[in-house]
């Protein structure tokens, strides 16, 4: 049995599943956040809460490495950890330091913060000829103005620490590039309490399909669990609207795309975590987007589990506690697996969602969730602001997504617009 220290926590998906993931193998969890409330003010209904099977549940501050470091020092002395973890971006770095200052597995601290900065990421891989797009790194609205002349719009307009989608936008011109920046820089700090970078990314626009490649890297080697797709709304944001996996590729844009994602990874010196690669499959070949140094969010991680039985949740875990993770794969009698999203178009309120009973008891349903009456809605900018979403699994082949998107356009959401 190992005892992990969980450093914070994402409130979706991932918060269920890498608890689950550390009972279901056997061990258990002390868990560490400066917020408590952060936490119970959306608790799930109808279910235990994922924080009930922490062996201890204690505050202190996450975002002062400087104090909060002596402190885990202490309380390792009494608790004894085997493995940190978290499933919060923001926190992925402080894991690796506190892992390396105990004497516990994780990836190398510094190639974890290239990784989660999205300029740093640009510049190693850059440096290592793995393919991106053209880009540059400007620290404010007159140099993010004279860069966009040189690189021509379109461009992708991207916060260098945020994640989840927030405030990246595709910019066609001056105007839209100052409105852009002027949005961002009234988000001075991060859901977290965070103090962000102000500076931006400016990237090329890349075209094309996007997918991400599952991957668990451990001993030095690089296992590639499988391709998923992605299809992205919301313009001029991008707001993912839904996956599958697999994905449905030819064989060579497979291999070409787990190929990319496996140079970006050694290029910024990951190792002992899984990472979620997203891969733009352009006419001029694969092109690194993002690499995410956690597992697969927005379902993806459940995605996989149904179709090949390997458990991302707990390689994690394993990874962690510096055990071989278990990525053999198995019949599980599903061959491919899509989630949904269904997209809020207004702001206001939520009346109801028509059509919702046809979901109840429709063929290769695997989850159906959608918000309730009453809820606060935001017109979607980003991954955050979704009002549910449907799972589905084929038996036969690749026609899940088919399915979830006939479902999807079932469903019609009914809102209080405010005025």
């Amino acid at each position: 049995m190992g005892h992990l220290l969980m450093v914070e926590s994402w409130v979706g998906a991932m918060s269920r599943l890498l608890p689950r993931a550390i009972r279901e193998g056997g061990h258990e969890f002390t868990f560490l956040t400066r917020d408590l409330h952060h936490y119970l003010r959306s608790a799930p209904e109808g279910t235990a809460h994922p924080l009930l099977g922490a062996r201890n549940v204690l505050t202190a501050d996450t975002n002062d490495l400087a104090t909060l470091l002596p402190y885990i020092e202490r309380l390792h002395r009494t608790l004894r950890f085997d493995g940190v973890v978290t499933s919060c971006d923001y926190y992925l770095p402080t894991v690796a330091r506190l892992a390396a200052a105990l004497g516990l597995p994780g990836p190398e601290a510094a190639a974890v913060t290239d990784a989660c900065r999205k300029d740093a990421t640009r510049r190693v891989l850059g440096r290592a000829g793995v393919p991106g797009p053209r880009y540059a790194v400007c620290p404010d609205l007159a140099a993010a103005t004279e860069a966009a002349r040189t690189l021509g719009y379109p461009l992708v307009f991207k916060p260098v620490d945020l994640c989840a989608g927030m405030y990246v936008r595709e910019v066609a011109d001056e105007k839209e590039l100052a409105a852009a920046h002027r949005a961002l820089a009234g988000f001075p700090v991060n859901a977290r309490g965070q103090r962000r970078e102000p500076a931006v990314l400016l990237e090329e626009l890349l075209h094309g399909p996007e997918v991400s490649v599952e991957t668990v890297s451990y001993g030095g080697v690089t296992r590639v669990v499988g391709v998923t797709d992605k299809s992205v709304g919301g313009a001029p944001a991008f707001v993912e609207t839904g996956h599958m996996f697999p994905a449905a590729l030819p064989e060579a844009q497979r291999a070409a795309a787990a190929g990319t994602a496996v140079r970006a990874l050694a290029a910024l010196g990951l190792d002992g975590l899984v990472a979620h690669t997203e891969i733009k499959l352009t006419p001029d070949g694969p092109r690194v987007v993002e690499v995410n140094p956690r597992p697969a969010g927005n379902r993806i991680t459940e995605l996989v589990r149904h179709v090949t039985g390997v458990d991302l949740a707990a390689a994690c875990v394993d990874v962690a506690l510096g055990r071989t993770p278990d990525l053999a794969v198995r019949d599980t009698g599903v061959r491919s697996a899509a989630v949904g999203f269904l997209i809020p178009e207004e702001t206001g309120t939520l009346e109801r969602i028509e059509g919702a009973e046809t979901l109840t008891g429709a063929p290769g349903v695997l989850e159906a969730r959608l918000a309730e009456p009453g809820t606060a809605v935001k017109a979607s900018g980003s991954n955050n602001d979704y009002l549910g979403h449907v799972m589905a699994a084929d038996r036969d082949g690749p026609g899940a997504r088919e399915r979830v998107e006939r479902l999807l356009a079932g469903l019609r959401p009914r809102t209080a617009v405010r005025p």
